[in-house]
């Protein structure tokens, strides 16, 4: 662990170098400074989330006309299957852990991370992954084409006879994406709990640590069962085990149980260091205390147990005893209790508050809207009689991406923007971001939307080709996608730009409360000259309260904190 004092470091060179926050190299290397690992893992995920964007676009062109004559069926299975997987294991897992990296520490006043070796291993296996997957590619018989679920028996059939195809490498790419987070769980966990300032009791704990620790306990008891799925699966597929395969006797609804006990809270995995943004950009631009800190604090967690026990309910069309669709039925409805807590304390936060409309706090406020619509239709879709009428539908679909590109990359918009200055020392382009808030809100709904209504007139998902009647809902949907392709450009413009060349950036332009405000932007590599003690709770808008002892002391002199 790292947490210790640093006077022994030399003042007079002002910062230890080669870690030192202008030396661009140190992204390129093995760095153990949890800033530098948590910016490679943005800039990774980002690549990657390019190349998942792009796979779809190609998706989205195919369906613009009811006839498959753009892709190859095969082909359109391999998109799917790949734009499914890059997406979720090289871009929103990744780069959720790469905003938790970079902020944890920052946030609970501690020099690094408990294990920083560790961190950097996690962070290098996870190019290793993409390799993988893109390697895919490359081998006879192309990617995998069995979804990013590799249901068997379709995952186990292997028609070029190849002991390296596309299956096999998907499997070892989740097998080891499985790996890194398993180790980046470990040091999470032990971070939070062991390496927070003197002071920081768990209520004067900021809201996103509790919803980075309540995600991480998922990945700890819920990862082991998806990597040994994996890896079982794998040995049918290489060696001739019988696991899951049917004519040997295995049995195929034994992986679904091992996938969605993972894959399930998974989404909460992904959505709750959101809803940790959420609860940390929404006070500072409505300049109000976030309302019923501790109950939001504590809904994390109670999130965290819950989402257990309610992974039966993506197998409610797979044999399901009837006895066991109430029990889930029951147990998915009940997520929605903590869950709806947040977004009470949310709204209630907003409410009468004055409100500054910066770019952070449109997407936050976007991603809310969305979240509450796929809230409701993840409600409909938790009752037994109308998943089972939608089942395997394009309204799957659209709910599914209201929730990951609706509210969670809204989300993770709106921490990148907040936090953008405290990361690279300048102020970003107001007016590109709400041109990109703009096009990426437009695209959004274009994109999703349409597709509640060919999914409820049954248009199952999957498929290349389609009956002419779900046609218009096809080419809005398509017009959505290419709208959102298009909504990366400001984005990446206004990033590249400003940190080249943009305003300096205060240490606290946002007039905000939390420990990552009192250190310089960017930070130094030991974040504080000194550990703070904190003396009051976060988020104390109005109150005109230090947050840790000798404050006017610890404030740079050129930084605001209340």
């Amino acid at each position: 662990m790292t947490n210790a004092p640093t006077e022994a470091i030399d003042v007079a060179r002002q910062q230890p170098y080669p870690g030192a926050p202008d030396n661009w190299k140190r992204f390129f290397t093995f760095s153990t400074d949890h800033k530098v690992i948590g910016i490679q893992y943005i800039v990774t995920a980002f690549v990657f989330f390019l190349i998942g964007g792009l796979l779809s676009m190609i998706m989205r062109g195919e369906l613009v006309t009811p006839e498959a004559n753009l892709v190859d069926r095969t082909i359109y299975n391999a998109l799917f299957t790949m734009h499914g997987s890059i997406m979720l294991f090289l871009w929103t897992f990744p780069v959720l852990v790469g905003i938790s990296n970079y902020l944890v520490p920052l946030m609970i006043g501690a020099r690094d991370m408990a294990f920083p070796r560790l961190n950097a291993v996690s962070f290098w296996l996870i190019p290793v992954v993409g390799i993988l997957m893109l390697a895919s590619f490359l081998v006879p018989g192309g990617p995998s084409q069995s979804g990013w679920w590799a249901y068997p028996p379709v995952s186990l059939q292997n028609p070029t006879g190849n002991l390296i195809n596309g299956q096999v490498l998907w499997i070892l790419a989740i097998a080891i994406s499985g790996v890194s987070s398993i180790m980046g769980g470990v040091n999470f966990v032990t971070t939070i709990f062991r390496m927070r300032a003197p002071g920081m009791t768990w209520f004067r704990t900021p809201a996103f640590v509790w919803s980075v620790l309540a995600a991480q306990l998922i990945q700890l008891y819920g990862l082991p069962a998806l990597t040994a799925g994996a890896v079982m699966l794998l040995l049918d597929l290489t060696v001739g085990t019988s696991f899951f395969a049917p004519e040997r006797g295995g049995n195929p609804v034994l992986y679904q149980h091992f996938f969605w006990f993972y894959s399930h809270p998974a989404v909460y995995v992904m959505v709750l260091p959101v809803f940790g943004i959420f609860s940390e950009v929404f006070p500072v631009y409505a300049r109000k205390p976030l309302f019923g800190y501790r109950v939001v604090a504590v809904s994390s967690v109670l999130i965290t147990v819950v989402s257990a026990t309610v992974w039966v309910h993506h197998m409610f069309a797979s044999g399901t005893p009837g006895w066991m669709r109430m029990l889930f039925m029951f147990t998915t409805m009940l997520v929605a209790v903590p869950t709806g807590v947040k977004v009470f304390a949310w709204v209630a936060t907003i409410w009468g508050g004055k409100l500054r409309l910066n770019t952070a706090m449109l997407f936050a406020m976007g991603g809310l809207v969305n979240f509450v619509f796929a809230g409701i239709t993840g409600v409909m879709l938790g009752s037994v009689p109308i998943d089972i009428h939608v089942n395997n539908t394009y309204f799957v679909v659209a709910h599914f991406h209201y929730v990951i590109y609706g509210a969670i990359v809204f989300g993770i918009y709106a921490g990148l923007y907040h936090w953008f200055p405290k990361m690279t020392g300048r102020m970003y382009y107001e007016g590109l971001g709400k041109v990109h808030f703009a096009l990426t809100l437009a695209g959004t709904w274009l994109c999703f939307l349409p597709m509640h209504f060919s999914g409820l007139m049954g248009m199952p998902r999957r498929v290349s080709s389609y009956d002419p009647e779900f046609a218009l809902w096809n080419v809005l949907a398509s017009l959505g996608g290419f709208l959102l392709g298009m909504s990366t450009l400001p984005f990446i413009l206004n990033m590249v730009s400003s940190w080249i060349q943009g305003e300096k950036a205060p240490n606290n332009p946002w007039k905000a409360i939390g420990l990552e405000w009192l250190t310089t932007s960017p930070p130094p590599v030991e974040n504080f000259e000194e550990i703070p003690t904190v003396i009051s709770p976060p988020y104390g808008y109005g109150r005109n309260e230090p947050l840790i002892e000798n404050q006017s002391e610890a404030v740079p002199a050129d930084g605001v904190t209340t």
